[in-house]
């Protein structure tokens, strides 16, 4: 299987750490966020990964190259103009085949990619969606599913949500998906996945998932993950 890693945002809203940076650029402890999820996927045994680019694409390319380094196959997507997230994943679709996975190049997870994978298979699923329960969903795509997993209901970032069910961003989809989403700027949240409700499936999570789109969750992350890596020190 074959990932497309989203990493054309500008993280507007960690100024001023992204003055001169993309966002998924910006460091979890010692390495950039987008390094963690192509070894994520590394460690799920997917190494053939497109990387589609918007902001700041050469601080990207620059750093990881063709991938090598870390054992996989990076391929270059670069945007002339914005194409929204679902936008930039159509501009892949002479590079990926069949069932591809999605995912965000600006959160920090530990997700078992191989369960969500072999979940899609078995619901036969056209696409499925990764959720992860969440207290405070302000600012994040929130969902319901029946109980056979489909999602029944989706708003994307509404202004006052309850605890729910959130979008974590990672997408598992059959490449003729991608008929559906038009040219230009298109957005998952706020445009394709609202039309699959009551057809796509959820794959509901408890791993550990951040969203470092804000200052706040970007040092509460790098917290966190030193405080892990304290205890796995000191347990050695």
């Amino acid at each position: 299987m074959k990932a497309i890693i989203m990493a054309g945002g500008k993280g507007v809203r960690l100024r001023p750490l992204t003055n001169d940076i993309p966002k998924p650029m910006v460091k979890i402890i010692d390495k950039p966020v987008l390094q963690y999820m192509i070894e994520l996927c590394k460690a799920h045994g997917i190494t053939d990964i497109g990387i589609t680019l918007g902001y700041r694409s050469d601080c990207i390319t620059e750093y990881f190259g063709d991938g090598n380094w870390l054992g996989v196959k990076l391929t270059y997507f670069f945007e002339e103009q914005p194409l929204g997230t679902a936008g930039s994943v159509k501009s892949t679709r002479n590079f990926v085949s069949d069932d591809f996975i999605v995912l965000s190049g600006d959160a920090y997870t530990t997700i078992d990619l191989s369960k969500a994978i072999a979940y899609h298979k078995a619901k036969n699923s056209p696409f499925t969606l990764v959720a992860t329960p969440h207290k405070n969903p302000v600012g994040l795509g929130i969902l319901e599913t029946d109980h056979n997993g489909k999602i029944s209901a989706f708003l994307e970032k509404p202004e006052n949500p309850h605890p729910s069910l959130i979008n974590c961003g990672i997408y598992i989809m059959h490449k003729s998906m991608l008929n559906m989403i038009p040219e230009g700027s298109y957005d998952f949240g706020k445009q394709f996945i609202p039309r699959l409700v009551g057809e796509a499936y959820a794959f509901v999570t408890y791993d550990y998932w951040s969203d470092i789109g804000t200052l706040p969750s970007y040092y509460y992350t790098n917290y966190l993950i030193s405080l892990e890596g304290e205890t796995a020190a000191a347990s050695n």
